[in-house]
């Protein structure tokens, strides 16, 4: 059995993320993003093309931009929430009768569930054994965005990354390392197209531009490079080269390690490696007991007929790697009663011999 198959494009759908401090135009630019997308997509005669904009708002931000789906045609729907209990259902619902679904912001999906937690459990402060149960709660959400058939479009706050460094003094000083966005810490790796907003003015005549750093692009097409006030034609490239219309496989989630892991916590595979070792060990004394040397040519070729013979192999890697603690343990038992007929069989013969009387024995008794 192979969990391996031939190669395929199997992202179908658009999965994007754009982040920025306020004013930067990620609201602006995800809706225009959106917009051309579902044209995109009506122009390719997808059902998607026909089918609402599902937004959920935590920041207003719907009302000001659905001026450029009504210009547009397109139906815009909306839910003004922040309960992160919502965005699961939100996501099945959108996946269902919707062609793309904008998340305004993600932030608050974060902030609103860590806060209602601590403040359910009376906890000023979160713990460590608290953040498992939130980011494993989190990742349900994450894995429904991958694996969605959606296009799916998140918008949430930068926020800076600090990091300790030791000036030439010897003390040690905090400093920003990088722009992350300001939801739980691997949010960000998720998306296949990652973006940063930043509001830019010319000083000289006070205009105002957006530009988008293009942080991640897993095409490889417009990765790294930066555009002075994007649209949907900006994200186009990496647009063109989805499997639109085709089947989406993300991750599979379904496969897990349970059969690894027993009701009581110990590691069942660790420990049946140790039985096979430990097996492997006693069938080594057996036939150093039994005069097998595997040093010289005879004690080898006796090992090898007796391995062929009990296991079907001549190869003891294939013992280490292949056979499970049962075929190893069944063929040791045969060996080891084997060895122990051959001991019984000689002790026989060794009494009988003992039992029959040499002729010197017998002219003695004559002679007396």
């Amino acid at each position: 059995m192979t969990i391996f198959k031939k190669a395929e494009n199997t992202q179908a759908y658009l999965k994007a993320g754009f982040m920025g401090f306020a004013g930067s135009g990620k609201t602006f630019t995800a809706t225009q993003t959106a917009i051309g997308l579902v044209q995109y997509l009506k122009d390719k005669k997808l059902p998607e093309g026909d089918r609402p904009v599902y937004f959920l708002d935590t920041e207003t931000g719907s009302s000001y931009v659905k001026q450029w789906f009504d210009k547009a045609g397109i139906e815009l729907l909306t839910a003004k929430t922040r309960a992160f209990s919502d965005l699961i259902p939100a996501v099945l619902e959108a996946e269902k009768n919707g062609s793309v679904l904008i998340i305004d912001s993600l932030t608050h999906f974060w902030r609103e569930f860590t806060e209602t937690y601590a403040r359910k459990l009376k906890r000023t402060k979160l713990q460590f054994q608290d953040w498992n149960y939130l980011k494993t709660e989190w990742g349900k959400f994450t894995d429904a965005y991958i694996n969605s058939n959606l296009h799916f479009i998140l918008c949430g706050r930068a926020g800076y990354e600090y990091d300790y460094f030791t000036d030439e003094d010897g003390k040690k000083e905090l400093e920003k390392t990088g722009i992350k966005m300001k939801a739980e810490t691997e949010t960000g790796y998720e998306p296949s197209l990652l973006v940063l907003m930043e509001r830019e003015m010319n000083v000289n005549d006070n205009s105002v531009q957006r530009t988008a750093y293009i942080l991640k692009e897993r095409f490889d097409i417009i990765d790294g490079k930066s555009f002075k006030n994007p649209n949907f034609t900006t994200f186009l490239p990496h647009i063109e080269l989805l499997n639109l219309g085709g089947q989406q496989i993300g991750v599979e989630t379904s496969r897990t390690s349970a059969e690894m892991i027993p009701e009581n916590g110990r590691n069942e595979f660790r420990y049946k490696e140790e039985q096979k070792e430990i097996i492997l060990e006693k069938l080594q004394a057996l036939f150093t007991k039994a005069g097998f040397s595997g040093q010289s040519k005879e004690g080898k070729l006796q090992v090898i007929t007796m391995l062929e013979h009990h296991f079907g192999t001549p190869s003891w890697k294939e013992l280490e790697v292949s056979f499970s603690v049962e075929a190893l343990r069944k063929g040791y038992l045969t060996i080891e009663h084997e060895f122990a007929e051959q001991n019984q069989k000689f002790i026989d013969e060794l009494d009988e011999t003992r039992k029959i009387p040499t002729k010197t024995t017998e002219g003695l008794k004559r002679a007396a």
